[in-house]
């Protein structure tokens, strides 16, 4: 079985470009926007030998699990670009939710797997990391913004060591290929892109980000750098940024930082 698109995302023009190995499609992707490539399209390959995460961390995706990314170029703010992260976390556990209940029928099981949202580009099974996403945008000569969407899930294996304990849907006993899961991730990415609307649907993919969201109401602690902010996950605002509430009442907005919940959280910091 190889990788195809699903009705909807064909139906939606997108295109598809499939490898057997590469170092990271969002480098390709990226690549391909400055040599002229527009999309919207589709990058994947199930064997990953050089991709990134946040803050240009490893991820590789071994023979089995999905690499995939998107791209598009678009007349949009950086800001706006931004914010489209959160429709892929939509899209990816849409996706992820049907994959799930489809592989339990056909197995005869009743369990159904829980996967929320956490932020900024996380996708859980539980409390561990199932799949990540990375959002790059970089001008084009047209004065364009091209953006690449990469969405790592892991199908078959998981890696070790990483901030956020991993685990992969093999391990959650979800038997699925990773082309099965690709097929319903362009769907449900077209979804969410259309809801999304270049930026102007933020308010609804806020909304329902937070129906999802891990975390929401707890203790959290954020570590930027040497730094940290600890308090209850209180929301996000308009442009995607978390706020958390300190003990003190004061309501602090955060673009970017590693979060912790749970007993790694602890209130009572301002």
């Amino acid at each position: 079985m190889g990788f195809t698109l699903g009705p909807r995302a064909t139906a939606a023009g997108y295109r598809l470009v499939a490898f057997d190995q590469i170092g990271s499609t969002n480098a390709e992707a990226m690549s391909r926007a400055h040599e002229g490539e527009r999309g919207p399209i589709w990058l994947v390959t199930s064997e990953q030998t050089a991709g990134r995460g946040r803050r240009s961390r490893p991820w590789i995706a071994p023979r089995g699990n999905l690499a995939s990314s998107i791209l598009e170029v678009m007349d949009v703010s950086p800001g706006s670009a931004a914010t489209l992260g959160f429709a892929a976390g939509l899209a990816l556990e849409a996706a992820l939710r049907r994959v799930s209940i489809e592989a339990s029928l056909r197995s005869a099981g009743t369990d159904r797997l829980k996967f929320s949202l956490k932020w900024p580009n996380d996708v859980l099974a539980g409390s561990k990391k199932l799949a990540g996403i990375l959002l790059e945008a970089e001008a084009l000569a047209d004065h364009r913004l091209a953006v690449v969407v990469g969405i790592g899930t892991n199908i078959v294996a998981a890696p070790d060591g990483t901030p956020t304990p991993a685990t992969s849907l093999a391990a959650l006993g979800v038997h699925i290929s990773a082309e099965e899961l690709f097929s319903e991730l362009t769907d449900a990415w077209s979804e969410f892109r259309q809801i999304w609307d270049n930026g102007r649907g933020f308010g609804d993919i806020r909304q329902l980000w937070l129906a999802r969201a891990a975390g929401l109401g707890q203790p959290v602690s954020v570590q930027m750098g040497s730094s940290a902010v600890q308090g209850t996950f209180d929301s996000l605002d308009e442009a995607g940024c978390m706020i958390v509430r300190t003990s003190s009442g004061k309501r602090v907005s955060i673009s970017a930082g590693d979060v912790y919940f749970g007993s790694a959280a602890s209130t009572g910091a301002a």
